[in-house]
């Protein structure tokens, strides 16, 4: 086995990793160092921290976030069956039509329940 087929791939980690550590260091060593209270504060959704950091929160947090992974999930499952539409023909039209109509009862239990009424 030859070492020189592994060349790009040693290349291209050592250029991924100097894109991300040169742009960092360059801001630590020519950045400007101005601390005052303002930056030095806790921050938290815009507002000042008034509360303990281990409190509970709401459960509609946690539902919109899975509902964001769902949809987001079913957006990028769309784009590949959009692509190959011609290639799939009529049964993987009919597969991606039940994969929808499951994911819009899920939707429409969500709704029903409540979890996209924010107060």
């Amino acid at each position: 086995m030859n070492l020189e087929q592994y060349l790009p791939i040693l290349l291209f980690i050592l250029v991924g990793i100097a894109v991300g550590i040169i742009p960092q260091v360059l801001g630590y060593i020519l950045g400007p160092n101005r601390p005052d209270a303002e930056k030095n504060s806790p921050y938290e959704c815009g507002f000042e921290a008034f509360e303990d950091a281990r409190m509970k929160f709401d459960v509609r947090y946690y539902l919109v976030a899975i509902l964001f992974i769902l949809f987001d999930l079913e957006i990028a499952f769309l784009f590949p069956w959009a692509v190959a539409l011609k290639e799939v023909g009529v049964a993987g039209f009919v597969a991606v039509v039940i994969f929808l109509a499951i994911l819009v009862v899920g939707f429409v239990y969500e709704w029903k329940k409540g979890a996209l009424d924010w107060e």
